[in-house]
């Protein structure tokens, strides 16, 4: 494998890297216990989904 003619300068070695960056999940609140959830996922301290009971809660 040929060796690269010139060194990759700083700049475009980060430009490169630009979209390699940890981000944040999203979260929303749950409308029964106001718990910061996943968007689409059952809330683990009540069991509610969309309002409705799905599983039981832990505290029961």
């Amino acid at each position: 494998m040929p060796i690269p003619f010139r060194r990759t300068s700083k700049t475009r070695k980060a430009k490169r890297r630009t979209h390699q960056k940890a981000e944040m999940p999203t979260t929303q609140m749950c409308e029964n216990c106001g718990a910061n959830i996943k968007p689409h996922t059952v809330c683990k301290n009540c069991g509610y989904y969309k309002g409705k009971q799905v599983i039981k809660a832990k505290d029961e």
